[in-house]
Protein backbone atom coordinates (compact mmCIF):
# COMPACT_ATOMS: atom_id res chain seq x y z
CA UNK A 1 0.00 0.00 0.00
CA UNK A 2 2.91 2.40 1.12
CA UNK A 3 4.30 1.43 -2.67
CA UNK A 4 1.36 1.73 -4.39
CA UNK A 5 0.65 5.40 -2.56
CA UNK A 6 4.44 6.68 -3.19
CA UNK A 7 4.42 5.72 -7.04
CA UNK A 8 0.87 7.35 -7.00
CA UNK A 9 2.15 10.52 -5.18
CA UNK A 10 4.92 10.88 -7.84
CA UNK A 11 2.67 10.38 -11.33
CA UNK A 12 0.53 13.38 -9.85
CA UNK A 13 3.54 15.19 -9.03
CA UNK A 14 5.11 14.78 -12.38
CA UNK A 15 8.05 12.98 -10.84
CA UNK A 16 9.79 9.91 -12.59
CA UNK A 17 8.86 11.60 -16.55
CA UNK A 18 5.59 9.73 -16.33
CA UNK A 19 3.79 10.04 -19.58
CA UNK A 20 -0.19 11.09 -19.31
CA UNK A 21 -2.80 9.94 -21.28
CA UNK A 22 -6.40 9.85 -20.45
CA UNK A 23 -7.93 6.58 -21.59
CA UNK A 24 -10.96 6.17 -23.91
CA UNK A 25 -14.10 5.32 -21.36
CA UNK A 26 -12.29 8.45 -18.96
CA UNK A 27 -12.90 10.98 -22.01
CA UNK A 28 -16.98 9.85 -22.03
CA UNK A 29 -17.24 9.26 -18.19
CA UNK A 30 -14.21 10.91 -16.42
CA UNK A 31 -15.64 14.25 -15.56
CA UNK A 32 -18.80 12.96 -14.25
CA UNK A 33 -17.23 10.10 -12.15
CA UNK A 34 -14.92 12.74 -11.08
CA UNK A 35 -17.43 15.00 -9.92
CA UNK A 36 -19.23 12.60 -8.20
CA UNK A 37 -16.12 11.55 -6.28
CA UNK A 38 -15.00 14.88 -5.04
CA UNK A 39 -18.50 16.48 -4.64
CA UNK A 40 -18.60 15.63 -0.55
CA UNK A 41 -17.12 14.57 2.52
CA UNK A 42 -17.56 10.58 1.26
CA UNK A 43 -14.75 8.37 1.55
CA UNK A 44 -14.15 6.79 -1.82
CA UNK A 45 -15.64 3.25 -2.21
CA UNK A 46 -14.09 0.14 -1.38
CA UNK A 47 -12.83 -1.58 -4.25
CA UNK A 48 -12.46 1.06 -6.65
CA UNK A 49 -10.25 -0.44 -10.05
CA UNK A 50 -7.35 0.94 -10.15
CA UNK A 51 -5.19 1.39 -13.37
CA UNK A 52 -2.58 -1.21 -14.22
CA UNK A 53 0.27 0.89 -13.52
CA UNK A 54 -0.52 1.54 -9.83
CA UNK A 55 -1.03 -2.35 -8.88
CA UNK A 56 2.45 -2.46 -7.04
CA UNK A 57 4.13 -6.33 -7.53
CA UNK A 58 7.08 -5.88 -5.22
CA UNK A 59 6.12 -7.38 -1.76
CA UNK A 60 9.46 -6.77 -0.23
CA UNK A 61 11.03 -3.38 0.58
CA UNK A 62 12.73 -0.77 2.62
CA UNK A 63 8.72 0.11 4.35
CA UNK A 64 10.61 3.49 6.60
CA UNK A 65 12.06 4.14 3.94
CA UNK A 66 9.40 4.57 1.66
CA UNK A 67 6.98 5.89 4.64
CA UNK A 68 9.60 8.50 4.50
CA UNK A 69 9.25 9.09 0.68
CA UNK A 70 5.71 9.18 0.98
CA UNK A 71 5.77 11.93 3.91
CA UNK A 72 7.99 14.05 1.66
CA UNK A 73 5.53 13.55 -1.63
CA UNK A 74 2.80 14.61 0.67
CA UNK A 75 4.29 17.80 1.69
CA UNK A 76 5.34 18.37 -1.45
CA UNK A 77 2.19 19.58 -2.29
CA UNK A 78 2.35 22.57 -0.77
CA UNK A 79 4.16 23.70 -4.22
CA UNK A 80 2.27 21.80 -6.54
CA UNK A 81 2.70 22.82 -10.01
CA UNK A 82 2.39 20.07 -12.67
CA UNK A 83 0.35 21.41 -15.17
CA UNK A 84 0.98 18.39 -17.47
CA UNK A 85 -0.65 16.27 -14.80
CA UNK A 86 -3.53 14.15 -16.88
CA UNK A 87 -5.19 11.82 -14.66
CA UNK A 88 -5.45 8.64 -16.72
CA UNK A 89 -9.43 8.36 -16.11
CA UNK A 90 -10.79 11.63 -15.03
CA UNK A 91 -8.40 13.65 -17.64
CA UNK A 92 -7.26 17.36 -16.64
CA UNK A 93 -7.80 18.81 -13.53
CA UNK A 94 -8.21 21.80 -11.35
CA UNK A 95 -5.75 22.23 -8.54
CA UNK A 96 -8.73 22.08 -6.05
CA UNK A 97 -9.84 18.89 -7.57
CA UNK A 98 -6.71 17.47 -7.32
CA UNK A 99 -5.88 18.41 -3.98
CA UNK A 100 -9.13 16.53 -2.97
CA UNK A 101 -8.69 13.19 -4.79
CA UNK A 102 -5.02 13.35 -3.27
CA UNK A 103 -7.14 13.59 0.21
CA UNK A 104 -9.53 11.25 -0.52
CA UNK A 105 -7.12 8.83 -1.79
CA UNK A 106 -4.55 8.78 0.94
CA UNK A 107 -7.10 8.16 3.73
CA UNK A 108 -8.90 5.29 1.65
CA UNK A 109 -5.87 3.36 1.87
CA UNK A 110 -4.54 4.70 5.43
CA UNK A 111 -7.92 3.43 6.61
CA UNK A 112 -7.63 -0.16 5.17
CA UNK A 113 -4.65 -0.30 7.88
CA UNK A 114 -6.69 1.58 10.52
CA UNK A 115 -4.95 4.49 10.65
Amino acid sequence: MVKHNTYWNAWILGEDKHTYKQVFLGKIFGKTALRKMIKDEKPLDKNIPTSSQFKVKVKIGDLEAEKLKWISLTKAYENYDNPEFIHDFFGKMTKEQIGILVFKHSDHHLKQFGI
